[in-house]
């Protein structure tokens, strides 16, 4: 009988990360509410982004549109720090 340890078993815990939306968003000196307006998106659905929440891609690609820029310009893919599943 093979027992394997469980850090064998371990896997890397990650979530996405919408920092980059929000440096563009001052950067472009928008608010919120202005996206909102261009992208023609709720503020249940920002709020959602705000929280790091999943969101529909049509979301994504209605932001990615009134930006005019491409999603890895809004938003990646961060490692959790010291999380992992067994």
């Amino acid at each position: 009988m093979v027992l394997y340890g469980v850090e064998r078993l371990r896997r890397i815990v990650m979530h996405i990360s919408y920092k980059k939306l929000w440096k563009l968003l001052i950067d472009r000196e928008l608010m919120k509410k202005d996206l909102c307006e261009m992208a023609g998106i709720s503020s249940a659905s920002m709020a959602k982004l705000g929280k790091n929440e999943n969101v529909n891609t049509d979301i994504i690609l209605r932001i990615c549109v009134a930006l005019q820029c491409d999603i890895c310009d809004i938003m990646e893919i961060e490692k959790d720090n010291n999380k992992s599943v067994i």
